[in-house]
């Protein structure tokens, strides 16, 4: 199954309103992904809890309509 950039996009934005977001079809079968979330939500969080507030946001279309993603996050410096 494939799922649309502008979903991932939207689930994103809607968890990381201020975000900084880049997202990449890596195989361009709309099924493969990469993100890199710049957030300051990020801040004083481990890059694992990181990661699972990405899942979180994306929720049951991981593994089901989205096949694999890979996950960078950065948090904002001030």
């Amino acid at each position: 199954m494939a799922v649309a950039p502008e979903v991932i996009l939207a689930l994103i934005n809607k968890s990381f309103p201020k975000a900084e977001v880049q997202l990449r079809d890596t195989v361009g079968d709309h099924d493969h992904y990469e993100v890199s979330i710049k957030s300051e939500a990020f801040n004083g969080i481990s890059r694992i809890m990181q990661h699972k507030m990405v899942m979180n946001a994306l929720g049951e279309i991981v593994g089901t309509t989205l096949h694999a993603i890979s996950i960078k996050t950065y948090p904002t410096r001030k």
